[in-house]
């Protein structure tokens, strides 16, 4: 059984920097597709950035430039880099897999993505 758990949230003040992890673990395969995705309070889950078999990334225009995910296959772990963080950028994130060779040329949505971890919270402060 597939699983994955998120780490790395936390509070932090408008221009700070976090880095979320997603370690994998049950059936897993170096091809994968991979995604973070955020859900704030009232609103729905949206796509934040994804990273297909061919590490080639996709991003929301809100986080372009600020953002940066990447992958290590031989850890079967994601990683979200964000920088510059603003306070609309507090919400639960959420990694999300699919295990099969992908090529993404945009964000793919929610459906695509066959698991999904339960989530960590990211808060920024003003």
């Amino acid at each position: 059984q597939v699983q994955l758990v998120e780490s790395g949230g936390g509070s932090v003040q408008a221009g700070g920097s976090l880095r979320l992890s997603c370690a994998a673990s049950g059936y897993t395969s170096s091809s994968n597709c991979m995604g973070w995705f955020r859900q704030a309070p009232g609103k729905e889950r949206e796509g934040v950035a994804s990273i297909d078999s061919y590490s080639r990334t996709t991003y929301a225009d809100s986080v372009k430039g600020r953002f940066t995910i990447s992958k290590d296959n031989a850890e079967n772990t994601l990683f979200l880099q964000m920088d510059s963080l603003k306070p609309e950028d507090t919400a639960m994130y959420y990694c999300a897999a699919k295990f099969r060779s992908c090529r993404f040329y945009r964000m793919p949505g929610r459906s695509y993505y066959d698991y999904w971890g339960q989530g960590t919270q990211v808060t920024v402060s003003s």
